[in-house]
């Protein structure tokens, strides 16, 4: 049985600088973990900031970097920043992600590549260097969507690029299992951030509402909590989908 704990633990986030990579974060510190924040552009570098100042107010340390993960080198750099600034990553977490609801035959070669590159391509590479950096008895979480259980339209290269992320999760965790490292994938419901409404009209996200207890979209906090589990008590779980979406789908 491993530590269940994050006190004192260093935790790893992509995407980490704000929606709910950044409330991530911000819990993990207030559990007494130390935090690395990545974040992609210059565009979230303020919002990265600011969660490294909660970091360090809750008494944490924390430190932010930058880099486009569609590129397995600069994955690699991360994780060996991150260790030269805060240490041997304990835990290893990636919320990042590209959304696109659009038609299949309207859909370019070019908006294929990018959905598959951040959904598929940097998820699994960041498995792969999680496995060579993170601790033994260590975690690592990826973020997916429930939209693996859906039988609907639009979402082809958004649910199916987060799709070989499952098989990427159980092939890990067999991997890993020696070490004690689980790996786990969540699965959260259509997310009340603005990544979710650039992609639907007014109608469409009431019916997504529709979908889950209370009318209502799922929220960061009802996914963060879920991952700090998996980081801890929850650490006997591994290879497996989480799916996390008040009833919006199930299997």
């Amino acid at each position: 049985m491993t530590d269940p704990t994050l006190a004192g633990k260093n935790v790893l986030i992509a995407g980490g600088a704000k929606n709910l990579g950044g409330l991530i974060a911000r819990q993990a510190a207030q559990a007494g973990a130390n935090v690395a924040i990545h974040y992609n552009s210059d565009a979230s570098r303020a919002d990265a900031e600011e969660t490294r100042a909660a970091v360090r107010e809750a008494g944490g340390r924390a430190e932010i970097f930058q880099g486009d993960l569609t590129v397995p080198a600069n994955i690699a750099r991360l994780f060996t920043d991150a260790e030269k600034e805060i240490g041997t990553i304990d835990v290893a977490v990636n919320t990042a992600g590209k959304v696109l609801r659009k038609p299949i035959v309207e859909t370019t070669e070019a908006e294929y590549d990018s959905m598959f590159d951040i959904n598929a391509k940097a998820a699994y590479f960041f498995i792969q260097e999680a496995g060579k950096h993170v601790a033994d008895n260590g975690k690592i979480i990826t973020i997916v969507t429930a939209l693996l259980a859906a039988f609907t339209d639009g979402y082809s290269t958004y649910a199916g690029g987060k799709a070989p992320v499952e098989h990427f999760t159980r092939a890990a965790a067999k991997e890993f299992a020696e070490r004690g490292i689980s790996v786990t994938a969540v699965a959260p419901g259509p997310m009340d951030t603005p990544f979710f409404y650039g992609q639907e009209t007014p109608d469409r996200v009431e019916f997504h509402k529709s979908q889950a207890m209370g009318n209502q979209l799922t929220q960061i906090e009802d996914i963060a909590p879920i991952v700090r589990f998996l980081a801890t008590e929850g650490w006997w779980i591994t290879g497996q989908t989480i799916f996390a979406n008040g009833g919006y789908t199930t299997r």
